[in-house]
């Protein structure tokens, strides 16, 4: 278990599947931000293998339209249930009329053979140094979510509820796993351990997988994700299909929120105001010192 890792004085094994989940499926191409993520990745000192899981309704892009990966293995897998071809999983979960269900994306894919991964959404725009710099800090907190983009909760008095924000506060309880490293462990347990009352409300909204991920993994460890460097947006903005833009997506997460502490029986998500960032991030000194200057560049 990656919670007992540090007590036993055993570090995790070296290196991290990138696991990208593609639900808009744009056209792809060099300027697309699918193909741009893949580049990325690429560069990474740390990657062992990038992993894309195609939930579009778009066929699956030839293998030539896909950009070089050289000695990093890539492999596509078409998720079940809709028409998109061969290659599906066996184990995949499937929802409302053979769609596939977005907790697909937090299956034990044998294809995932290190205990890091790295869970992205297709438009997620980090650069290499944000890849490498929140690896080395999940390293040396193998039992959290260590990630880019936090939300927060929060009791509402006014509607006697959970709410949910994503407003920059002074703390937040929730790392959003669409640009964020955890254990694989934490795949099995998400799949064989809880409870098919929350998996059935992920699969009914197409929505929340990730708030059940951190609320999983705070109710197993009892502590919080952990959020790394000052970046508040990790979306391509000019992906117009994105299901964020839907209305009725941030309503869905409320509801989530309070049916999911309600079969846990209580709010395992627990506040932190800690923020990791790389040694002289933002000193007066060169930028020849700093170990990721691409950091440095990224704004808000």
């Amino acid at each position: 278990m990656p919670f007992l890792l540090n007590a036993m004085g055993v570090e995790p094994r070296h290196n991290y599947t990138a696991v990208i989940y593609v639900q808009i499926g744009a056209a792809l191409g060099p300027n697309a931000a699918l193909y741009k993520l893949v580049r990325t990745i690429t560069k990474s000192q740390f990657v062992d293998r990038i992993l894309v899981l195609w939930a579009a309704d778009r066929p699956l892009p030839l293998k030539k339209r896909w950009p070089p990966t050289y000695h990093i293995p890539l492999h596509v897998i078409a998720l079940g249930g809709s028409s998109r071809g061969a290659a599906a999983s066996p184990t995949a979960q499937t929802g409302q009329e053979g769609r596939p269900s977005i907790s697909q994306r937090f299956l034990p894919y044998e294809e995932i053979q290190t205990d890091a991964v790295l869970s992205l959404d297709e438009d997620a725009i980090l650069n290499t140094d944000e890849l490498d710099f929140a690896y080395t800090v999940w390293r040396d907190f193998p039992e959290r979510i260590v990630g880019y983009p936090a939300r927060a909760h929060f009791w509402d008095d006014s509607k006697n509820a959970w709410g949910y924000t994503s407003k920059w506060t002074n703390y937040y309880s929730i790392v959003l796993t669409g640009a964020a490293f955890y254990h694989r462990y934490y795949n099995y347990l998400y799949t064989n351990w809880l409870s098919l009352l929350l998996l059935k409300t992920v699969q009914q909204s197409s929505n929340c997988e990730d708030i059940l991920m951190n609320l999983l993994v705070s109710h197993v460890t009892r502590k919080p994700p952990i959020k790394v460097t000052q970046r508040k947006g990790y979306k391509d903005r000019e992906t117009g299909r994105s299901p964020w833009n839907d209305p009725d997506h941030f309503i869905q997460r409320q509801s989530c929120l309070n049916t999911f502490a309600a079969v846990f029986g209580y709010m395992p998500l627990i506040r932190s105001n800690l923020r990791m960032d790389p040694m002289l991030y933002r000193d007066p000194v060169s930028n020849l010192r700093k170990k990721y200057r691409q950091i440095e560049l990224v704004g808000s």
